[in-house]
């Protein structure tokens, strides 16, 4: 049979099915043709980035930025051979070396230098390093939501307003905390500089021996310190929920804490291994979210919180995510420019540009 009658029998054949199909008849399904008609060539597939396992260090600060990272943590070589022995440990695609630190200023340098490949840092922080180092540094992921309370020894704040007046011993001055506070304060009619004084201290811990030693009645905590508050002193109460506050002003932004960076040079020479992380990232929340007391036990083996029960406690209200993509750009955007309306210098002056972004 010549090409010609080929495309002939076909037809026939196709013409059949379609006539058959418009009666509401079944057709029988066409004879296979000695040689199918050839198809355009098939769209390409988009690439993804070739993998090659790589050895990330990674630095976390101690509390909801490290939180998200234990199941990972615990999964990595050091972990492994902790656990020795037990069945069905599960290794991870990359290697990873993390560290925890007390406060954002010991971990900036490292990265800059390159003594750090990644580090979870507050989001302002995020945007500062990337005007700094001319776009050297840009955000995977959104890690933390919000997680800033207004907590009281007392009754008297029940609302923004009820702060106009008040001492408010914090901690953060110069990131998340700080511009949280002074623009919801703003935004509520009350002057950060005169209707209020903020004490601040060098770490978030010292703000709840304040509380404690009854120096102060009032404070700005995140989680989980909140939670070890309240089990140091009596009657301490969260008074009000700056997520909650922020959201009530329904700006189109949302409160976001913290997020995860990497030096460009390090993703651009590697970005499947990037990727592999972040699936890695978000497996490792996934989990922490769903399985609060075993992962409130990897926490406090690991120094992020003191003890298992308090880390407990804390994890519902520490809005752990891995927020990534477009996603990721459309929140922290809409907040870094929040942050740029209320204190340019709070952003590093201008906003990042969309390489700022990765995967968006």
């Amino acid at each position: 049979m010549n090409w010609k009658k080929k495309l002939l029998a076909l037809g026939l054949s196709l013409a059949l099915t379609l006539s058959l199909a418009a009666c509401g008849q079944k057709a029988e399904k066409p004879a296979q043709t000695e040689e199918p008609a050839q198809s355009e060539e098939p769209a390409e597939v988009p690439e993804t980035p070739e993998f090659t396992p790589a050895e990330f260090r990674i630095a976390a600060l101690k509390g909801p930025t490290a939180m998200g990272l234990v199941e990972l943590m615990s999964l990595s070589d050091t972990a492994n051979e902790m656990m020795e022995g037990k069945e069905d440990v599960v290794s991870t695609q990359n290697t990873y070396d993390f560290t925890l630190a007390g406060s954002a200023d010991e971990v900036t340098p490292a990265l800059i230098k390159g003594d750090l490949d990644m580090a979870c840092v507050p989001a302002n922080l995020a945007a500062v390093l990337y005007g700094k180092t001319e776009g050297a540094v840009e955000v995977l992921a959104v890690n933390t939501l919000g997680v800033l309370y207004i907590v009281e020894n007392g009754e008297t704040v029940q609302s923004m307003a009820d702060l106009k007046g008040q001492t408010i011993v914090a901690a953060g001055k110069g990131s998340t905390p700080e511009y949280a506070l002074r623009y919801l304060l703003s935004e509520n009619g009350i002057d950060p500089d005169k209707d209020v004084t903020i004490d601040w201290k060098s770490e978030h811990s010292e703000c709840v021996a304040a509380l404690a030693g009854g120096q102060a009645s009032i404070a700005l905590l995140p989680q989980p310190f909140v939670t070890v508050a309240q089990t140091k002193i009596e009657g301490l109460r969260m008074a009000l929920d700056l997520t909650a506050e922020w959201d009530a002003l329904d700006n189109g932004s949302g409160l976001i804490t913290g997020v995860i960076v990497a030096r460009r040079d390090v993703v651009e020479a590697n970005p499947g291994a990037v990727d592999a992380f972040l699936a890695e990232y978000e497996a490792s929340v996934e989990w922490v979210n769903a399985n609060n007391a075993d992962a409130a036990q990897l926490i406090s083996e690991y120094g992020i919180v003191e003890a298992a029960p308090v880390a407990e406690k804390a994890l519902p209200y520490c809005n752990i995510v891995c927020i990534t993509g477009s996603e990721m750009k459309e929140k922290l955007s809409g907040y870094l420019q929040v942050l740029a309306d209320a204190e340019p210098s709070s952003v590093g002056g201008t906003l990042p540009a969309d390489d700022f972004y990765y995967g968006a």
